[in-house]
């Protein structure tokens, strides 16, 4: 392979959209592991009950606000 074809824009542009991906997947994972481990107490059913829905929705709007902070105030510090 050309060595300068590592430097071409579209690569570094499918490696960061590839980055940004494995970034939301491992996201997504931890978000889960997390929100599961803290409402699902039991064994679960065919259904959620309305207290596990009622965690899980706001455990993961939680996450989702505390990861975005975060993004934000590392990009201030940059």
């Amino acid at each position: 392979m050309d060595p300068s074809a590592l430097q071409s824009p579209e690569l570094q542009n499918f490696l960061n959209q590839e980055k940004e991906r494995a970034m939301i997947n491992e996201m997504v994972g931890k978000l889960t592991s997390a929100c599961w481990d803290k409402c699902i107490t039991g064994t679960p059913g065919s259904k959620f009950s309305s207290s596990e829905t009622n965690c899980l929705t706001n455990c993961a709007q939680r996450y989702m606000e505390m990861s975005l902070m975060i993004v934000k105030r590392f990009q201030n510090m940059q």
